[in-house]
C-alpha cells in the first residue's frame, strides 16, 4: 500500500477485489478478523485516489480467461485501461488472453523491480514506513526483508538490500 501512495503507479481495485483478498486473508490468518481487513479496506479505498473501479460489470461476459472467475480483473483493467494487472498468478492471465486489451500481466517482484529502477528512494522509503507501521510484532529490516522474500519477492529483497547498504 505505501508504494501505491508514491505515485509512481495508479493503483486501481474493485470491490470484488477487496472480497477476494480479504477471503484469502482470513483463511490464511485466523488470527485476523473481518473488522480489521474492512477497516484496512477502507483506508486503501480513502487513501489512494480515485482506486475504486466500477462500471466494469458489462464486460465480464465478454472475456475470456482460463478460470472464469478472474474475468472481472480484466474487465477493470479494460475499463480503467490500465497497462498491467499485478498478480503473482501469471498462469490466470495469459498473454494472448490479455493481449487483445492492452494488458500485460506482470508478477509483483518486476513490478517493483520497474519500480526500484523508476525512483529507488521513493521505494525504500515506502518499504522503510511500510516496515515501520508494523507493530504486533514490529520487524528488524531483515525480519522485514524475510518476511518479502517468503512472499515470493526475491529479486526485490536483493535490490532492497543493495540500496540499503550503498
Amino acid at each position: 500500500m505505501w508504494l501505491a501512495l508514491t505515485n509512481l503507479f495508479k493503483a486501481r481495485w474493485t470491490e470484488e477485489i477487496h472480497l477476494e483478498w480479504t477471503r484469502n486473508v482470513l483463511k490464511n490468518r485466523p488470527d485476523l478478523t473481518l473488522e480489521q481487513l474492512t477497516r484496512t479496506k477502507n483506508l486503501m479505498n480513502a487513501n489512494v485516489r480515485d482506486c475504486l473501479v466500477t462500471g466494469y460489470e458489462s464486460l465480464i461476459t465478454a472475456i475470456e480467461l482460463p478460470d472464469p472467475d478472474d474475468r472481472h480483473v480484466l474487465a477493470a483493467a479494460i475499463r480503467t485501461g490500465a497497462d498491467v494487472i499485478v498478480t503473482f498468478n501469471l498462469s490466470d492471465f495469459p498473454f494472448l488472453a490479455l493481449e487483445p486489451y492492452g494488458v500485460k500481466a506482470v508478477h509483483p517482484d518486476n513490478f517493483i523491480q520497474n519500480l526500484i529502477d523508476l525512483n529507488p528512494e521513493a521505494v525504500c522509503a515506502a518499504a522503510q514506513k511500510q516496515r515501520q507501521t508494523l507493530k504486533n510484532p514490529s520487524k528488524t529490516i531483515d525480519e522485514y526483508l524475510d518476511t518479502l522474500l517468503k512472499s515470493g519477492l526475491k529479486q526485490t529483497v536483493a535490490m532492497l538490500k543493495s540500496l540499503y547498504a550503498g
